[in-house]
């Protein structure tokens, strides 16, 4: 069968349809279909039995339609084209988000497969166009996150908005003068069956009213902000260890922000670190304080938190450390020293500051030194066996429980310019598992974060800064900024 524009839009709306069915092999009812593409049903059947003689569909009369896996690779690479097209109109074009679906629909059918290939490396391989939806890849893969919307999202917890699944041009605007654009973080604080509405807190304090209807069509993330991976990395270090006899050693060694080191404080001295970051319009911020354990093969420290998303502000959750030191930098080997860490529920999880469960987090850190660069690897996970979450049925606050396990992976490389000056690149790869109204669910996170560190030796005290940019990805993206500080000092000694 010729791929006429017909037949690409019978595709991609078959295709759309039976993405959105509950149950798996279901078939797109025709009626639906006809409706979706604003013809007769008669018109609709003619088309999807051309469909299925040609092997493109599996079609039942007087049930529905759905398409065969040669059918799905089409109507994907025809959703490929459109979304790809939607996102040069906004990123180079100049459009808004609200109009380019139309324009899009025209130009799907008029690029060739090389110009679009050449458009998706020009704007850098996209996972999402500008409405959050997926963009399948060149062989027609569609990703299929898992999202919550603002009817099942945790009541009192920040969400980013993830997806617009409404391309209306109404309703695209609506969501806009609402602030829910992709990327937006707002935070639901009520759901009123009665009023059937959802009432939310958005940008500078923002109180916002929408419908239900509205709220089930803008798809949310839990923020996942580097908040979490400050106060899970914890120990965030200002150490002299030792290093390969035929460098030179690093003057300070608390390199990294985002990812731990493998160095135990040295006996008789302390450290008292402070961290924060913004993204958006929600903050965080951890203080950790590292103390020896008779001497540098045991170290015991402790992290709060202290969170504001906006709206809701406090303790978050809180961290006691213990660390061994297992083995010491030397040549051919990293050092090498294994964390395990007590977690506190100090944060009020209902109000979106905690996870409501005691629980472990072990991390797995190496370090080692080459030239003027040193290098550091994590690998660990975050055991909640009792978290819990508040979600609203009808006028009811039901709180779930369930136990959550979060690994992660995270490095940094570090590169002296000059003896009390270091650049940092750091990158951390978690895998968070949440609560949902209905069992749980598993994200991805990957954050980059290029940053830099200084510092000055005063007597036996040594004060270390820094600075860094992180951005994570999700399903969308969020840049902040981290700043850093540290004063280390001999025990006894007074600041």
């Amino acid at each position: 069968m010729a791929q006429s524009q017909t037949v690409e839009n019978y595709l991609k709306t078959i295709f759309q349809a039976q993405m959105a069915l509950e149950s798996a092999g279901a078939l797109v009812p025709m009626g639906q279909l006809a409706t979706a593409l604003g013809v007769v049903p008669g018109t609709a059947t003619t088309m999807v039995k051309a469909l299925a003689d040609s092997g493109l569909a599996h079609y039942e009369p007087y049930v529905g339609v759905r398409l065969t896996p040669a059918g799905e690779k089409l109507a994907a690479l025809v959703l490929r084209r459109h979304r790809l097209i939607e996102l040069f109109l906004v990123n180079v074009m100049g459009m808004s988000w609200t109009e380019v679906h139309d324009e899009a629909e025209n130009l799907e059918h008029a690029v060739s497969d090389r110009l679009i290939d050449r458009i998706d490396e020009m704007l850098g391989r996209p996972a999402v166009d500008p409405h959050g939806d997926p963009i399948p890849d060149p062989e027609g893969t569609v990703p299929t996150p898992e999202y919550d919307s603002l009817l099942t999202c945790p009541i009192g917890a920040s969400v980013t908005v993830s997806r617009v699944s409404d391309q209306d041009r109404e309703f695209l605007q609506f969501a806009e003068n609402h602030d829910l654009r992709p990327g937006d973080v707002v935070r639901v604080e009520e759901r009123s069956a009665a009023g059937d509405s959802v009432q939310l807190r958005g940008r500078n304090d923002r109180r916002i009213t929408i419908g239900a209807r509205a709220a089930s069509k803008v798809l949310v993330h839990a923020v996942r902000m580097i908040a979490v991976l400050l106060v899970a990395s914890g120990n965030l270090f200002a150490q002299l260890p030792s290093a390969s006899p035929a460098t030179e050693p690093f003057r300070i060694t608390d390199n990294s922000f985002l990812v731990e080191e493998a160095f135990n404080q040295e006996r008789g001295v302390f450290q008292n670190i402070f961290g924060g970051v913004r993204v958006n319009n929600s903050w965080a911020a951890a203080f950790t304080q590292e103390w020896p354990l008779f001497s540098q093969a045991h170290q015991f420290s402790y992290t709060v938190a202290f969170l504001n998303d906006g709206d809701e502000n406090g303790v978050g959750d809180t961290l006691l450390n213990y660390r061994y030191q297992v083995m010491m930098e030397g040549p051919g080997r990293p050092a090498f020293s294994p964390r395990v860490s007590l977690v506190l529920p100090s944060g009020n999880s209902a109000r979106g500051l905690g996870n409501g469960s005691i629980g472990l987090q072990v991390n797995l850190p190496f370090s080692k030194q080459t030239g003027n660069w040193y290098w550091h690897g994590n690998g660990g996970l975050t055991w909640l066996p009792g978290a819990n979450a508040t979600f609203r049925q009808g006028d009811l606050a039901v709180v779930r429980r369930d136990a959550l396990t979060s690994p992660f992976l995270a490095g940094s490389a570090i590169f002296r310019l000059r003896p009390m000056f270091h650049v940092m690149l750091e990158s951390v790869l978690s895998f968070d598992q949440s609560l949902r109204e209905v069992g749980t669910a598993r994200g991805r996170t990957f954050t980059l974060s290029p940053g830099f560190r200084g510092g000055w030796n005063i007597g036996d005290k040594q004060v270390i800064v820094g600075f860094a940019v992180p951005t994570s990805w999700s399903d969308t993206a969020s840049t902040g900024v981290f700043c850093y500080f540290s004063y280390e000092l001999p025990i006894g000694k007074k600041s």
